[in-house]
């Protein structure tokens, strides 16, 4: 009988949802009232906020034995970030991307991604490599922070303005933070113990699940951050926000599963050969995206949606062995893909022109 677990599948959805909510808002209040820049809000307070979710399941995947389950909530909500998330943001409005994105954040995502597909060559991420992203997480929080505060020539003090502000708004703010981790707990245990239901009554492998109901679940609270900046036009954040929740999902949320794990994370030789090289993919494709005029315009946003509409469609034909599979991938390997490719192409090609006239007629 399912009713049982699709009724906790969705009130452990609601709870996820609901917690990173109300984290993501005790989060940013509290960092903006210190004076932080929306775009570092968005990288760091905001997508670490809405990549708890991920953090919650894929711990409790890990150390249940999961790790199927684990390892296709990260690989699949990378991919639901970049593709759905930056695609969706943009449809809603054209993102103007801040230039430290190109510069430091979008290398630094499309270096995790790949570190994560080598790490996992030999079937497995282990505790070794699992300290090895975490290591590249502290880096890069540390160097983000040290940015800022030589970007503010240290002006302002954020223990300072803490003691500024109103202490009620803080104790509140602290408050909801609470509330929604504590909630995010619960909600991911009732996740994974109804995902993996679902997997065993349906025939369908942790991984596929993981890749697709549950990585869209915890993808939410990236959903409802990134639009809701969109039609705020806090564009900054909308973008770090998915930028930066793939970031943290790899070298924070893999490597604490990692090391949680018993024996490590098991990397299946199906996410080696497919889903692994599509999510370095979604993050490779965002270079020339992000680098044409420095805004994702709402075509490519367009373009980025269809892919993830793609992907999914994919999965599916390929978890229930549908007769026009090898019909579909002919479609996307030599009409689709290639057609992307050379768009992208003539559009940065043609960025780089004319960037290089404005240069020569200064």
């Amino acid at each position: 009988m399912l009713l049982l677990p699709v009724l906790f599948f969705v009130v452990g959805l609601l709870l996820l949802a609901a917690g990173a909510e109300l984290l993501v808002r005790g989060a940013s209040q509290l960092a903006l009232a210190l004076g932080v820049p929306p775009l570092l809000v968005g990288l760091t307070v905001v997508a670490y906020s809405t990549s708890a979710p991920e953090l919650a399941v894929t711990l409790s995947s890990a150390a249940a034995g999961q790790g199927n389950l684990a390892v296709g909530n990260v690989i699949g909500s990378n991919i639901f970030n970049i593709l759905f998330v930056l695609g969706l943001s943009a449809l809603v409005i054209p993102l103007a991307v801040n230039g430290q994105l190109l510069r430091l954040d979008v290398p630094v995502m499309l270096a995790a991604s790949v570190a994560m597909f080598v790490l996992g060559q030999d079937g497995k991420i282990s505790r070794t490599d699992g300290m090895i992203l975490f290591a590249g997480m502290i880096v890069y929080t540390a160097y983000l922070v040290y940015s800022n505060h030589r970007a503010r020539n240290g002006n302002t003090d954020p223990a300072r303005q803490f003691l500024r502000a109103a202490w009620r708004k803080y104790v509140r703010n602290l408050a909801l933070l609470g509330i929604g981790v504590g909630a995010l707990i619960l909600g991911a245990e009732w996740m994974v113990d109804s995902a993996t239901t679902f997997a065993h009554a349906f025939g369908v492998s942790e991984l596929v699940i993981g890749l697709t109901i549950v990585a869209v679940g915890t993808s939410l609270p990236e959903v409802a951050a990134s639009v809701a900046a969109s039609l705020r036009r806090e564009r900054d954040i909308a973008a770090g926000n998915a930028i930066g929740s793939n970031i943290s999902n790899i070298l924070l949320v893999t490597a604490a599963a990692a090391i949680v794990a018993p024996d490590g994370l098991p990397v299946p030789a199906s996410a080696l050969n497919f889903d692994l090289p599509i999510m370095v993919g979604a993050a490779v494709i965002c270079l020339p995206i992000l680098f044409t005029g420095r805004m994702i315009a709402r075509w490519e946003g367009a373009v980025l949606f269809m892919f993830y509409v793609m992907y999914t469609i994919y999965v599916y034909l390929t978890a229930t062995q549908a007769t026009i599979l090898p019909m579909f991938q002919a479609a996307l390997l030599f009409f689709i893909i290639p057609l992307t490719v050379v768009t992208l192409m003539s559009t940065t090609l043609r960025a780089m022109w004319m960037e290089r006239q404005r240069g020569d007629s200064k």
